[in-house]
């Protein structure tokens, strides 16, 4: 009885050992889905050679070309009317201030009439001295006599040349209460207050002559050296907008710490930049090939640019680059890219090294055309 239950339970083990190992023999191993599933789909693109500007970029201040510090002329007067405030755009002789005149008024007045006194005492001795001559031959005076009348004659040409000197200045001090554009441009400051007592070359307005700003770029010995009288200049005014300007004098020599110069640049005429602006300009010094990408197709990750280098088995490699110049849409790849490379056009943000891609198209979709357009609207 003991012997056949070991048969019995030998032939279940048997049985089992059977049934687990064919088990095993059928099953094989889980498929990873993960694996072989696209992470995005993608459009691709192929550098593009293009003949781009070199530009320098360069900070500095937006001053005015040439200021007029006006000021009075004549002490002692108070200021009795305004004409011009802050803003104002006036024409050279424009009336901006008016000083007390009665004073000085009185004074022509009064230095006309010595002047009229002057020249009748003046006819009254030329007219001696004449007659005086007449009777020279008839011994009537002695020679001291005529010389006495002579020289009567001429005192009173002297007083009375005097005295029109005296009118004259008189005069000058009368204009001079008279605050008048020295040149046409744009009142930047005005400190003349209404009732104050002026001091002589105390300052009532200061003036931007011609209503003209000039740039202040500040550039390295170097940067300085590529510049040329006469250089167009493409000055921020905005977040998308510049205007045109043109190098007018380049300093002759650099700070002694700082190894920077100044450019100066004459702006065109424009409503949006105002005396004291700081902003950025950018210098064209000519012009060199350039290899090119869509903005898009760089990402920026830890300080540093990549681009997603497609390869024959539809996977992404991340490589890094060297950026270089930007125009319109498009950025100069300068190193880390060979020309016949295809990269990843969108969504590189959301790509990772290794992604498998599904590829929606393997042509590159940015012609030379399309580069120049956009080279031709960034530099308008």
């Amino acid at each position: 009885m003991n012997k056949s239950k070991y048969i019995v339970v030998a032939v279940l083990v048997a049985v089992i050992g059977v049934f687990v190992a064919s088990r095993g023999a059928s099953k094989t191993p889980p498929v990873n889905s993960e694996t072989s599933k696209p992470a995005l789909t993608v459009t691709t693109v192929m550098p593009v050679a293009a003949l781009w500007s070199e530009r320098v970029t360069a900070s500095g201040q937006v001053l005015a070309w040439q200021e007029a510090i006006i000021g009075a002329e004549i002490g002692g007067v108070r200021l009795v009317e305004l004409q011009a405030n802050v803003g104002d755009r006036v024409k050279k002789g424009d009336l901006l201030a008016r000083l007390a005149d009665e004073m000085l008024l009185a004074d022509v007045h009064q230095q006309q009439a010595a002047l009229d006194e002057s020249t009748a005492r003046y006819k009254e001795a030329e007219e001696n001295a004449q007659r005086a001559a007449k009777i020279k031959d008839s011994n009537v005076l002695s020679a001291q006599e005529l010389q006495q009348f002579t020289n009567a004659a001429e005192i009173a040409k002297a007083q009375m040349g005097s005295a029109d000197a005296r009118l004259e200045s008189a005069k000058l001090k009368l204009r001079y209460t008279r605050i008048i554009a020295p040149d046409d441009g744009l009142i930047s400051s005005r400190s003349a207050t209404l009732g104050t007592v002026a001091q002589v070359g105390g300052e009532l307005f200061r003036l931007i002559r011609q209503d003209k700003l000039e740039w202040r770029a500040e550039l390295t010995d170097v940067q300085l050296q590529q510049v040329n009288i006469g250089q167009k200049v493409q000055v921020r005014t905005g977040v998308n907008d510049t205007v045109t300007g043109v190098v007018t004098r380049i300093a002759p020599s650099v700070d002694m710490s700082t190894r920077n110069g100044f450019v100066y640049v004459s702006l065109n005429e424009n409503k949006t930049l105002l005396a004291g602006t700081f902003t950025q300009g950018e210098f064209e010094l000519g012009k060199s090939n350039a290899l090119t990408l869509p903005q898009s197709a760089v990402v920026v990750r830890d300080g540093y640019s990549y681009v997603y280098r497609v390869g024959a088995d539809a996977r992404v490699t991340q490589t890094k680059v060297t950026i270089g110049r930007r125009q319109g849409d498009r950025v100069e790849v300068s190193a880390g890219l060979a020309p016949n490379a295809t990269v990843v056009a969108t969504g590189t943000g959301f790509l990772n090294d290794g992604d498998l891609v599904r590829i929606e198209s393997t042509k590159a979709k940015f012609n030379a055309e399309t580069v120049k357009s956009s080279a031709h609207k960034s530099n308008i």
